[in-house]
């Protein structure tokens, strides 16, 4: 295994886009901590509320992915550019798919051609999604799995990914891309059923609402807490082992939906003294899709970042859960 040192990041320019998303406001606050310079690049008029503490110790750039003098000021002179901009509701991209071509797939083409004109030297890391490979053929899951996507969301990330690949290989741009399996933590949306299941059942959990388990609720994913994920955007930016590679990443470990809902359950009932009740329905939309795409199984096999960057994640899964409850305890419970 090859450890890499976290703390090369100090000192170094850090551009961040959709820097007020859950990601990004996450990884903006490990990087301040480690001495990195900070910009994030946001959408005109975003609400700033939830990086209100830390607003005065970084830079923040308006600007669109659509303007190639809006990425020309922004990329200027970056080390390092994490693209976390991406419409990230699956449903919306299956409604509109070339509303996403046209706001996630041209940004990036953007991002790739202002950095081969003014900035050759910025490496780019960019968060795709294991959800990719669609149905695997067995598990652990790791990279040698064949891509299946069954979304529009996942055509695009892999498209990126090519996008990525290529302009590395012909002209020499840096680049990572991470394959993120279910994220939780703090600072994501509790109320988005489409997007962050874990985090939307916490939310109901602690409003005293029941939660909804689609079908037997024995399909398999890989939960990992945010702030692993984290540490694996930097050391995935320091590292040389990480040039256009793409890796799969995870916690490693499997769990059913009704283990993750169980755990809920039994951590907002001690925290809250309230009961939480836990239902079973049949899948929805049944034979639009949404059902295969819901049932598939799957966990990662970290194995060959781990042996890149020396990432194994360091908050457990229970730890992270608990962490995430507390969070959002005295904002929803009254």
């Amino acid at each position: 295994m090859h450890q890499v040192d976290i703390s090369k990041i100090k000192g170094k320019s850090v551009l961040i886009t959709g820097g007020l998303g859950f990601l990004g406001i996450n990884l903006s606050r490990k990087l301040l901590g480690l001495g990195a310079n900070v910009t994030l690049f946001v959408s005109p008029g975003k609400n700033r509320e939830k990086v209100r503490d830390i607003e005065s110790k970084l830079k923040i750039f308006e600007g669109n992915l659509s303007s190639e003098k809006d990425i020309e000021t922004a990329v200027k002179n970056q080390d390092f550019l994490f693209h976390f901009a991406w419409q990230t509701d699956l449903k919306k991209s299956m409604l509109n798919p070339g509303e996403d071509v046209k706001s996630d797939i041209l940004g990036l083409l953007n991002i790739l051609e202002v950095s081969k004109k003014i900035n050759p030297e910025i490496k780019i890391i960019f968060t795709s999604t294991v959800t990719i490979i669609s149905e695997p053929k067995k598990l652990p899951v790791n990279e040698d799995e064949e891509d299946k996507p069954l979304s529009a969301y996942d055509i695009n990330k892999l498209i990126a990914e090519k996008y990525l690949n290529m302009y590395f290989s012909v002209y020499g741009i840096k680049s990572c891309s991470l394959r993120l399996s279910n994220i939780f933590g703090e600072h994501q949306r509790i109320d988005n059923p489409n997007r962050g299941v874990l985090n939307f059942m916490i939310g109901k959990s602690l409003k005293g609402e029941p939660l909804t388990v689609y079908g037997k609720g024995d399909f398999i994913r890989d939960y990992c807490y945010v702030q692993n994920y984290v540490d694996a955007f930097v050391l995935a930016a320091v590292s040389e082992k990480t040039l256009g590679e793409t890796f799969v990443l995870g916690s490693g470990q499997g769990r059913t939906f009704n283990e993750v809902v169980e755990k809920i359950k039994e951590i907002v009932e001690k925290k809250t003294g309230r009961k939480v009740e836990i239902t079973h329905i049949p899948f929805p939309d049944s034979g639009k899709g949404e059902e295969k795409i819901n049932k598939r199984n799957f966990y990662a096999d970290i194995k060959k970042f781990s042996l890149a960057t020396g990432w194994i994640p360091k908050i457990s899964f229970q730890e992270g859960l608990e962490k995430t409850i507390d969070f959002y305890l005295n904002k929803v419970v009254k």
